[in-house]
């Protein structure tokens, strides 16, 4: 692009084009008549629990991936339908304008190729459950004409590839820097704030069991909200867990032997370049003029009504990736992982996996290029990895910010192999976690691996957060740790008197002038239970801070805790409010008080809402606690936030959840047909 943000200049282009396109009419495109696999094609039942979880059993793998297809279609058809033009780059055509810079950048990225170059040599196995999962969505729009896209169909199994190829490049932040690089605005926030993973071994519980905490924090709705699903094949499938819309495998769960939890960790995965061009619209590399690769990228944006408008746009490919020509310079982008189509794969050999070496080897082919994992099995192994494709760079650069694209120096081909990678497997304390914190301190006591081995152009975190401090006072500080402990240290509501929190808390009291505001935190025990009449204060005001990577001035501080108080005051008629006044989960008619805040155990953010209260829609979301008991045998529960139904308001799981969520309560986790059918709900097969 030359001047200017993609969505601004797409603007003007659509008033000087919406003259012309008023005369254009266009009809509904018809949904394709062979959408319907012939009968027989698919062997799938599913069965729904009194909560509204689908338990899906297939003779084979493929039958499992359709049936779970329509089993999600039922509860969120519009969420998957979104994931699928994402990753075609459509979602203008039925969005209009605002999702034109998505479509831009999957023409940048060049995913139809990627995808054309890769979705071929992913194992037959996982093609045939991409496409299964595909035949179930094509199933479903063609009974459900009214709900189905025009145009998107039929889906392909290449779709989710592409899913995956979009999705996991967001996780580190690279819609940011394109908005950096186009606005010249400051980065954002990644969208997850966060998650926790633990696991405890039977040397460090009271009875010999394996505990795995899986405890992700994403946005409670949107591509990447959690789906609960069970899904059981005669071809050895048999794994309960977390699913994004568009996902046909467990991303994180367990099986009868084994389970996983991620999460987001953050390595220096992403590296911005500048280049430097001449006024022929080359660039320069080791001296010698480069032409860039050019091509017309055609977005197709709809603009009012049934009209829309195909605009061409151009993108740049150069020799260190994805470029971009701005009033500012060019820059070009390389990221671990380019060119990757096996996620996929992966996570669904994870899920197979029937010991440590067998996931150990799935986990092997980082195709999945960051993320932290946690592990445990019903053999009694604990691990925890930094898993990442983490870049081998030549030192002597500073990676942190944009990088001289002027010498092939800065360019890097390879990265660390996964036996490389920071991990700690059976430590002798029997523990170990993730807090999105230093990979450095994933256990207490000896084991940990060792940050002398990591140069600095990694990019690897050394910090601690209140979650990781917490962690360790409480799991760390338990000798012998029961099923009930595990569970409640989970759900920890507390900032460790080492936090940020707490350190902020201590300036404001001692800088304030407004004496009410200093009594109420002074009286703070730094617990964010619901009926506790501190902390709302404090996280109105502080909790902007508590992930930042430098403290806030204590002129911020103070600004902010006069901003907190107003508002108080003004919605609740002071500053001494229960937490659970202000902390609120709604959904639909549900309006349910709750415990947490940023970044403690139990994490919740919220949104301000118009009433002064905060809104959740981050955090503790899909919850799943896995226990193997001495003998192997296993166990879990779980909790969603809202219910299974994630997006029909008439349906009962819309909300039936969210009270037990509310009191940080979970539910039982059905593993065999017989529990299942003693809380059967409904058994169906698809189109049925």
């Amino acid at each position: 692009m030359k001047k200017g943000s993609l969505a601004a200049l797409l603007a003007v282009l659509a008033l000087g084009a919406l003259a012309v396109a008023l005369f254009l009419t266009l009809r509904p495109t018809r949904l394709p008549d062979d959408l319907i696999p012939p009968e027989g094609r698919y062997d799938v039942r599913i069965l729904r629990d009194n909560w509204g979880v689908p338990h899906i059993f297939g003779r084979t793998d493929a039958d499992v991936a359709y049936g779970l297809a329509w089993a999600h279609a039922e509860d969120d058809f519009a969420t998957i339908q979104g994931v699928l033009l994402a990753a075609r780059g459509q979602l203008a055509s039925v969005y209009g304008r605002d999702m034109a810079p998505n479509d831009f950048m999957v023409h940048l990225l060049r995913i139809p190729d990627v995808i054309d170059a890769g979705y071929a040599k992913l194992s037959p196995e996982t093609r045939a459950i991409c496409e299964a999962y595909a035949d179930g969505l094509n199933h479903y729009a063609a009974l459900h004409p009214d709900e189905a896209v025009a145009g998107l169909y039929p889906a392909e199994g290449r779709d989710l590839a592409a899913g995956f190829v979009h999705k996991v490049p967001l996780f580190f932040g690279i819609d940011n820097t394109l908005k950096r690089l186009f606005s010249e605005a400051d980065e954002g926030e990644p969208v997850t704030r966060g998650s926790n993973a633990f696991a405890v071994g039977p040397t460090r519980s009271e009875d010999g069991s394996t505990f795995l905490g899986i405890n992700s924090h994403q946005p409670w709705d949107g591509p990447v909200a959690w789906y609960e699903a069970h899904l059981v094949s005669e071809e050895g499938w048999d794994a309960v867990g977390g699913v994004f819309p568009g996902a046909p495998v467990i991303l994180h769960g367990h099986n009868r032997h084994l389970g996983w939890a991620h999460t987001v960790n953050h390595p220096d995965l992403l590296d911005v370049y500048d280049l430097e061009t001449d006024d022929k619209g080359r660039y320069k590399l080791d001296g010698e003029w480069r032409h860039f690769e050019k091509r017309l990228a055609p977005l197709k944006v709809k603009l009012f009504g049934p009209i829309s408008w195909t605009f061409k746009r151009e993108v740049l490919f150069s020799k260190h990736g994805p470029a971009v020509q701005q009033p500012n310079g060019a820059h070009a982008l390389r990221f671990a992982g380019y060119g990757e189509t096996r996620h996929l794969e992966q996570w669904y050999r994870m899920n197979k996996a029937n010991n440590f070496d067998e996931w150990r080897d799935a986990m092997r082919m980082q195709a999945i290029p960051m993320f932290n994992t946690v592990y445990a099995d019903r053999e009694g192994n604990v691990f925890y990895v930094y898993n990442g494709k983490l870049p081998k760079r030549t030192p002597g650069h500073d990676y942190s910010a944009d990088v001289d694209g002027t010498t092939s120096e800065t360019l890097w081909n390879d990265h660390l192999s996964f036996d490389e990678l920071p991990q700690t497997l059976n430590p002798p304390s029997g523990f170990v976690m993730n807090c999105n914190h230093s990979p450095f301190v994933a256990t207490d006591g000896t084991g940990n691996a060792d940050p002398a081995l990591y140069p600095p152009e990694l990019g690897i975190e050394t910090h601690l957060n209140n979650r990781a401090l917490r962690s360790l006072e409480l799991y760390g500080a338990d000798s012998l740790i029961n099923w009930t402990e595990f569970l409640d240290y989970k759900h920890d509501t507390a900032y460790s008197q080492e936090s940020r929190m707490a350190a902020m808390v201590a300036t404001a009291v001692d800088q304030t002038n407004d004496p009410e505001a200093r009594t109420v935190l002074a009286e703070w025990n730094l617990d964010t239970a619901a009926d506790n009449e501190s902390a709302a204060l404090a996280l109105l005001a502080f909790g902007r801070y508590v992930r930042d990577e430098e403290p806030p001035s204590d002129e911020a501080l103070l600004q902010a805790l006069d901003e907190a108080a107003t508002d108080l005051r003004e919605h609740f008629g002071g500053v001494r409010v229960p937490l659970g006044e202000v902390l609120r989960l709604r959904r639909g008619d549900t309006d349910l008080a709750l415990s947490g805040g940023p970044d403690v155990l139990r994490a919740i953010y919220g949104a301000p809402g118009e009433d002064g209260r905060l809104v959740a829609n981050v955090g503790d979301s899909y919850i799943l606690m896995v226990a193997w008991d001495k003998d192997g045998n296993v166990s879990s529960e779980s909790i969603h936030q809202f219910g299974s139904a994630t997006l029909d308001a008439q349906s009962p799981h819309f909300d039936d959840q969210a009270p037990l969520f509310a009191r940080q309560e979970l539910k039982p986790v059905l593993l065999d047909e017989a529990a299942i059918r003693a809380h059967l709900k409904r058994e169906y097969r698809p189109g049925a």
